[in-house]
């Protein structure tokens, strides 16, 4: 965490970074009643913002002998005059606290108008404190709307990497084309990220990162398909579950080059799903239902941890709840609202995993995203005056049959597992086909792309939006064009429209005209060095809602 200081501050003027900060969620009161009952000195230590008697300023570090930016710089959350810039200092990563030492660094900042530094436009100085894992969050005020800026650390006589990000078009602006990567999935045992590679050449305005950024499962000593020469340290076989695993998890997936490059390049708006705590769980229930005190402890413990490694704004999380559903605005062009389908969400219907009809899936009282959150969303697109209003979203909103034969086979992990809220969702989305909806999902390790109807059994029904999905940078393995299951999709779904299960990422332009999707893959993730091409590309025309190949 970061008490920094800015030259030259100017007030944000415009902000569109949108947080209802009330909580009105009795699961998430609940969560926290919970979460204060339990007792321990490591989970006060764990969670503590000033530590009495722990770690103090230091007025100049003796010294850092080892580069301390190995995990790369990022940015992220773009506003007309603000971003957020990241670095968290990391001699040794895999050893405790990275291998610094147990006391607050002073981190300098800059912040330029051109890549060498020559017009620096804000700096400053900053604290890496050992609570928060060395890292450093500095949100950058006082920058014009719709422009790239270049930013660097500075800590002891080290530099770290230049980032590269870029400030929103400034509100009610034209706004001639936007560009958006989309991506979620990246196992690292599951492959390279040699995707990273191809989208950190691409000339986007931001990513989307849809979740699972980490996967919580311990790692082999050759480190699953990427058989490395060197065996992964021991401490990565088991399962993460604490915070210093936690920790440990993503600095070794943030060793990746490819992964630090894309970070480097744009700005990211990240959102997490389930494999950033633990698989498939919601709210406050595990996977292995565990007693709620004990998982409430590791849902802090993994919400903390992520905020350390992600580009997001101050303050941290200081329990098991963080807000992290948002809004974003681009001028008069788009809107995104970041959505999260984990935190508040009911327990699966019919003991999870793919399952017929039920009227548990059918149960109005189940919550997926939560009346808060769905009423912020419906409520927010109701009143934007852009003309695209994206979702970015974790799991498929669309109805989605496993089977093509009578009887349908629902997903009771995604929205299809949770009926009345999904057909309200739809419903409040049909409702504004004039808007543009456009959901953007991962989750899934394929790329779809598939027409929003309001009665998906019948194909001559309305079409009101699209729903995008992108594939998974390595999850799955090298993964291939169509499986027998992806066809089976394919010929239950009529409003599908694009099966493949390569890996890669998406890549959304929008001008006041049209969008275009372009599905970029790879065509094998073992092995370093697969070139990309675009698989698939679609066009939908602003006010005639759904996909036209290309």
């Amino acid at each position: 965490m970061i008490h920094g200081c800015e030259s030259s501050p100017r007030p944000l003027e415009g902000a569109l970074y949108v947080i209802d900060n009330e909580d009105h969620r009795p699961a998430a009161r609940l969560a926290r009643r919970r979460f204060l009952t339990v007792t321990g000195a490591a989970t006060a230590l764990a969670f503590a913002t000033g530590l009495p008697g722990g770690a103090h300023a230091a007025a100049a570090v003796g010294g850092l002998p080892d580069d301390p930016f190995t995990l790369g710089v990022a940015s992220g959350d773009p506003l007309p005059h603000a971003v957020v810039i990241w670095t968290r200092l990391a001699p040794r990563p895999y050893e405790p606290l990275g291998g610094m030492p147990y006391q607050t660094v002073p981190v300098e900042w800059q912040v330029a108008a051109d890549e060498r530094f020559r017009h620096v436009v804000r700096s400053g100085k900053a604290e890496a404190r050992p609570e928060y894992s060395y890292s450093v969050h500095v949100d950058v005020r006082g920058l014009e709307p719709g422009r790239h800026y270049w930013y660097r650390f500075k800590a002891d006589k080290h530099l770290s990497p230049v980032g590269r990000t870029r400030t929103a078009p400034a509100p009610g602006r034209r706004v001639d084309q936007l560009t958006f990567a989309v991506a979620s999935c990246q196992s690292w045992p599951d492959g390279y990220y040699t995707a990273h590679s191809h989208l950190a050449d691409e000339n986007v305005d931001a990513v989307v990162f849809l979740g699972d950024y980490i996967y919580e499962y311990g790692i082999s000593t050759a480190g699953g398909l990427r058989d490395l020469p060197d065996p992964v340290p021991s401490q990565f076989r088991t399962e993460a579950d604490t915070l210093d695993r936690y920790r440990l998890q993503y600095a070794l997936y943030k060793s990746d080059p490819d992964l630090r490059a894309a970070h480097q390049n744009a700005p990211w708006i990240p959102v997490w799903d389930d494999h950033e705590v633990q698989d498939n769980y919601a709210n406050l229930i595990s996977r292995d239902n565990a007693p709620a005190e004990d998982f409430l402890v590791r849902r802090a413990s993994a919400y903390r941890a992520y905020w350390e490694h992600m580009p997001l704004r101050s303050p941290a999380p200081q329990g098991p709840n963080y807000m992290l559903y948002r809004r974003f605005t681009f001028g008069r062009l788009a809107e995104l609202n970041v959505l999260d389908t984990r935190q508040y969400r009911s327990d699966q219907a019919s003991g999870d995993g793919w399952k017929t009809d039920s009227e548990a899936r059918r149960d109005p009282a189940r919550a997926f995203a939560g009346a808060q959150q769905q009423q912020w969303l419906l409520n927010g697109i109701r009143r934007s005056a852009a003309t695209w209003n994206l979702l970015a979203n974790q799991v498929v909103l669309s109805r989605m049959d496993q089977d093509p034969t009578a009887g349908a086979l629902y997903n009771m992990d995604a929205w299809d597992g949770y009926a009345a809220e999904q057909k309200q969702t739809l419903d409040g989305l049909a409702a504004l086909r004039g808007r543009n909806p456009v959901v953007l999902t991962g989750d899934v390790h394929a790329a779809y792309a598939m027409d929003m109807k309001r009665d998906f059994t019948d194909p001559a029904s309305e079409t009101f939006g699209v729903e995008l999905v992108t594939t998974s940078i390595s999850s799955g393995g090298n993964g291939t064009d169509v499986s027998a299951i992806g066809q089976k999709f394919y010929d239950a779904n009529p409003h599908l429209k694009l099966v493949n299960e390569r890996r890669g990422y998406l890549v959304v332009r929008l001008t006041p005209r049209e969008l275009r999707a372009d599905y970029r893959a790879v065509s094998y993730v073992d092995r370093t060095g697969a070139p990309v091409s675009t698989i698939k590309s679609f066009t939908v025309e602003a006010g005639e809602p759904g996909l036209n190949p290309v």
